[in-house]
């Protein structure tokens, strides 16, 4: 029998008041959004900022409702039954800034353990496994505000994975990392999809990251779905485009779908 999905959005939409609480000037971050996330690998949603993927990861994560639409995670309703798709799910969407810095790793994971419910000898296992994975067990005493950004990420990381879920969501996984530093966590990411078999289902303007990190890809653009297909599949249907000149990118096939390049499309806009 075939996988139950991991994510299925069902024409989702969501409006947010104007500034000014305008009647009739809400602001739409997702318009009638369609799509299955399959169980296990990458996940990736593309686009400019304003184009609706941080809106997306909170309501997948209950963090926001659906104003229209419906959203299940490995079958939960994300609104019936939001208990039960928080268990399921692990989160990072605010980067670095998720993690205690005034603490060390080791008690960030035991802090994050015990707001899961896991038993204190259970939680201080599952620390010591998480610091190895992410390449901290040398500096899991030390605290956070000593760390490097790339160190905090990866800490960030683990702390998402301390109760096992099934779903991983990151926003910006690499953002504001030095090359090095994006390096390991993409690595770090490919492992937990490849290795743990869970879903991993991340937003990224990075075209090119996500070109190499990605199984599938949703490219949103004004929060309207405009593609959706494996990197090399969308690239495949441009190459018989004849006004594509040189080997064709993500960043050419935006360009095509929406009539801009990223860059131009990439300006700051609320909601993000």
């Amino acid at each position: 029998m075939p996988l139950m999905p991991a994510v299925a959005l069902e024409r989702v939409t969501r409006r947010f008041p104007s500034r000014g609480g305008e009647r009739g000037r809400d602001i739409v971050a997702l318009d009638g959004v369609s799509l299955t996330v399959a169980a296990g690998g990458i996940f990736g949603l593309l686009g400019p900022n304003g184009a609706g993927k941080t809106t997306l990861l909170r309501l997948v994560s209950t963090l926001l409702v659906p104003s229209r639409g419906r959203i299940a995670v490995m079958g939960r309703d994300t609104r019936r039954d939001p208990a039960s798709v928080r268990r399921r799910i692990g989160a990072v969407l605010g980067g670095e800034r998720s993690v205690y810095w005034r603490l060390s790793g080791r008690e960030n994971l035991l802090y994050a353990g015990a707001l899961h419910d896991l038993p204190f000898r259970v939680a201080a296992d599952r620390a010591d496994e998480l610091l190895r994975l992410v390449a901290l067990t040398d500096r899991a005493d030390d605290l956070v505000e000593r760390y490097s950004s790339g160190m905090r990420q990866r800490l960030a990381l683990a702390r998402a994975l301390v109760h096992d879920p099934a779903l991983l969501i990151l926003d910006e996984p690499t953002a504001g990392l030095d090359p090095q530093a994006a390096a390991e966590v993409r690595t770090l990411l490919a492992a937990l999809a490849r290795d743990g078999g869970r879903t991993v289902l991340i937003a990224t303007h990075n075209l090119d990251e996500a070109d190499r990190l990605c199984g599938t890809v949703a490219i949103l653009d004004r929060g309207r779905l405009v593609a959706l297909d494996r990197p090399d599949a969308l690239k495949a249907r441009l190459r018989a485009d004849e006004r594509t000149g040189g080997a064709p990118t993500l960043e050419a096939v935006f360009l095509a779908l929406t009539g801009r390049s990223l860059s131009a499309a990439d300006q700051p806009a609320w909601p993000p």
